[in-house]
């Protein structure tokens, strides 16, 4: 039994028995006689680390308080944190780990995750040493918006780009520069577990009558995209934060995710209560079982709170005209199971719809859902679609977790002897009542945790906003982009800020005039549509391997048989289906210097961009493809301005054409941040391909930027960005010196210098026909 007698010659001064006896009796009441020892033996390692008493009184005062809120054994753990950085860093800093460690167990709430946080701490220590002491002084505001594997990536990001300068090291983890307030921003997650976890564990006791054991898992340690939950010993684990979750019907808060998730997981745990033998089940067949097994388990408990179904309904979000993936019809059959109102008329949906429903009186019994489940992966495997990949088909259902309690359960036994309990700044919009009778915090700062921000302008008694009263537009919403610094080789977050706007109208009747004045390149254009519009489906002969026979060759190969001769073994037929499946938007480069007339034409570059614009609009009309044409100018990194003359979703007609006789030039040519705009709306389009064809009269450049290198680096940086997400870039120059620095941007065939720039009305369509024929 540790006494008072055992710890004084682990401090020394006139106070030191009564701090003792103060840290004793908490201690005594915190641990057990183990964890007592344990404790008096890491303050007696600290002290002989020789490096002054600040760590070992850290730690008597502190280590009750850790091991209440993560068990006794995390103790450990922190010592032997602590005695490796004695050789790297000072007393005073591992005196603030010690002291700031109750914030980090408080924060992250979690045994597994604490010893994580222990190891990022070593690792920073290693890369950022001077940025160690004023992180810790931060700790507090810091877990209070990031998640471990968010701060881990602020973290990163600053020891790299600082690494050799040390005064922008400290200022950055001391929260008072730039960059470091705007990685934070982009790093904040919507809603932290340990802000929800008490709530969660009285709602699902209210359901159910009953306790459940909550733990979260850094899910976005490595991928911002998290974990899915699980359940492991009667435990659901939960991803440590959730973001707000983005569906067609509207976002859904990331309160309501945790709360599905977890209503999903006490569902398995008070339903499944027999195990589902996986022996001689194939990887698919797994998949379907555990969809079924999934829809059961949330049947039977939308019985007793039909509200349930109402909130699980709201994350099923596919639609008939999926892809071909088995993993998308996986989640359009979960979607027929759990909404009766949505409409699928492929047969594998139907089918598993009508034996689920037959199947009602056998809820109680999982046998439903291994009889449901191998009849569905039957129906999958005869639609002849692309064969199941475990990984790749994943249903996407955000709330649901990875079953592996459905396989891996054991007898059920008495809850009580299983686990025991475990236990950022947010824009919020608000109604006009809300906002106005919510009584304010007059003591709040920037470090608040929520903003709150009214969902509507005021109205005047007429039923006009103000800003229409006066004529205004109304402000256009800003975009932040990342930019790439190719001189650190890191990305600069949320370096730039792009104004997107609807362009200032003009005469339409221009328009009009220019396709008239160009009326032979229309005819050629013309011609060239004809044979590129969709020809529906077509039959392919002569082939070896297709889908019929073809008679006439059969009865060719016949007779050459009979005539001995060697007959022709293409005497299949395949049906090819043609169709145009492409989205293309052009992007304007409207800077001052289309201003100016180029050598070799009488024109201005502004007025030439306006009739090839319009040509190749009027082309794209007539194919029918999808296109938008937009167009942008900079002045400086915080004012990207950014122009629509035509959206993917709006007709071409008299307002796309007044608006494209509208354009107007200024500015400067900040292309890097347009181009990942661009590919913003390119991959929001349902189309298999998209195209992003860029039209510009000069290199990357701006009022801010002296080095001609950097916005070369960013724009091929973010011509990559947009790769990545499926869009192809291609870019048309008029600058005679382009090929000098446009190859490095787009690559060495996805540019086209145009030497005459007076064909460039003519040039533009049968450029982009070329591509896409």
């Amino acid at each position: 039994m540790v006494t008072l007698d055992d710890l004084l010659p682990l401090l020394s001064g006139p106070d030191r028995e009564a701090r003792l006896r103060g840290a004793l009796g908490e201690a005594t009441r915190a641990l057990s006689a183990s964890g007592l020892e344990a404790w008096a033996r890491g303050a007696a390692a600290l002290r002989d680390l020789g490096r002054g008493e600040e760590p070992v009184a850290n730690f008597l005062d502190h280590g009750p308080a850790i091991a209440r809120e993560l068990g006794e054994e995390v103790l450990g753990d922190l010592i032997r944190a602590a005695l490796a950085m004695a050789s790297k860093t000072s007393g005073t800093v591992i005196a603030l780990t010690i002291a700031s460690a109750p914030t980090a167990a408080r924060r992250l709430g979690d045994a597994e995750l604490f010893r994580a946080y222990l190891e990022f701490l070593s690792r920073l220590l290693a890369l950022a040493p001077r940025g160690l002491r004023p992180m810790l002084e931060q700790l507090d505001p810091l877990l209070a918006q990031l998640t471990l594997g968010g701060l881990r990536r602020w973290a990163m990001w600053g020891g790299q780009s600082h690494r050799t300068d040390y005064p922008a090291q400290e200022a950055y983890f001391a929260l008072k520069s730039a960059d470091s307030l705007a990685m934070l921003q982009q790093e904040r997650k919507g809603v932290l577990f340990v802000d929800v976890q008490r709530r969660l564990g009285m709602y699902l006791r209210a359901l159910w009558g009953r306790d459940f054991y909550l733990r979260p898992t850094a899910g976005d340690w490595e991928s911002r995209d998290g974990l899915k939950p699980y359940i492991d010993n009667h435990v659901l684990h939960l991803a440590d934060a959730y973001d707000a979750l983005e569906t067609p019907a509207g976002a859904i808060e990331g309160g309501d995710l945790y709360r599905a998730a977890a209503c999903h997981g006490a569902a398995h745990l008070i339903h499944t209560r027999a195990p589902i033998s996986a022996e001689a089940l194939t990887p698919l067949q797994l998949a379907c079982i555990g969809l079924i097994e999934d829809a059961r388990v949330e049947a039977l408990a939308a019985q007793r709170f039909p509200g349930l179904a109402a909130l699980w309904r709201r994350f099923h979000v596919a639609t008939p005209d999926g892809d071909a993936r088995i993993g998308r019809l996986l989640e359009r059959v979960a979607r027929a199971l759990a909404d009766a109102d949505y409409e699928d008329a492929h047969p594998a949906v139907q089918r598993a719809r009508l034996m689920f429903a037959a199947g009602r009186e056998r809820l109680e019994s999982n046998h439903l859902s291994w009889d449901c489940g191998v009849a569905l992966a039957h129906d999958l495997l005869r639609a002849g679609l692309d064969a199941y990949h475990p990984r790749l088909d994943q249903p996407q259902i955000a709330y649901r977790d990875d079953n592996r309690y459905v396989w891996e359960f054991a007898e059920a036994h008495d809850f009580a002897s299983a686990a025991p309990w475990l236990s950022g700044q947010v824009r919020k919009q608000v109604g006009l009542m809300e906002f106005i009778n919510e009584v304010d915090v007059e003591t709040a700062g920037s470090d608040a945790q929520e903003i709150w921000v009214l969902g509507s302008e005021l109205l005047d008694d007429d039923g006009s906003s103000w800003n229409q009263r006066e004529g205004k537009p109304p402000a256009p919403e800003p975009f932040h982009y990342n930019e790439w610094d190719y001189q650190i080789q890191i990305e600069r977050p949320s370096w730039v800020t792009l104004l997107e706007r609807d362009a200032e109208a003009g005469d339409a009747s221009r328009i009009g005039a220019m396709l008239e004045a160009h009326r032979p390149v229309a005819g050629r254009l013309r011609r060239v549509i004809e044979m590129l519009q969709p020809q529906g489906v077509q039959r392919l002969r002569k082939l070896e391997h297709g889908d019929e026979i073809d008679l006439n060759a059969a009865v060719e190969a016949a007779v050459d048989i009979r005539c001995g001769r060697q007959p022709d073994p293409r005497i299949q037929i395949r049906h090819q289906r043609k169709v145009r499946d492409i989205s293309i938007l052009l992007l304007l480069d409207l800077s001052e210097s289309t201003k100016d007339v180029l050598p070799g034409s009488d024109r201005p570059v502004l007025e030439l961009a306006c009739e090839a614009s319009a040509l190749l609009a009027d082309a794209l009309a007539q194919i029918g493809d999808r296109f938008a044409i937009h167009g942008f100018s900079s002045n400086g990194r915080h004012d990207v301005d950014y122009r629509c003359f035509k959206g993917f979703d709006e007709p071409y007609g008299e307002r796309a054409k007044a608006r494209l006789a509208g354009m107007a030039g200024g500015g400067s040519t900040r292309i890097g941040a347009a181009i990942r705009h661009a590919g913003r709306h390119l991959a929001r389009q349902p189309s298999q391909k998209k195209l992003l064809l860029v039209l510009t009269d000069g290199e990357p450049a701006d009022v801010d930027v002296r080095d001609p290198q950097y916005l070369r680096a960013d724009s091929k940086k973010a011509v990559e960005a947009i790769g990545r997400q499926g869009v192809s870039s291609f870019c048309l120059s008029l600058d005679p010196r382009a090929s000098q620095y446009v190859a490095r941007i787009f690559g060495g065939n996805r540019f086209f210098v145009l030497d005459h720039v007076q064909r460039l009305p003519e040039k533009l369509p049968a450029l982009f026909l070329g591509l896409t024929r």
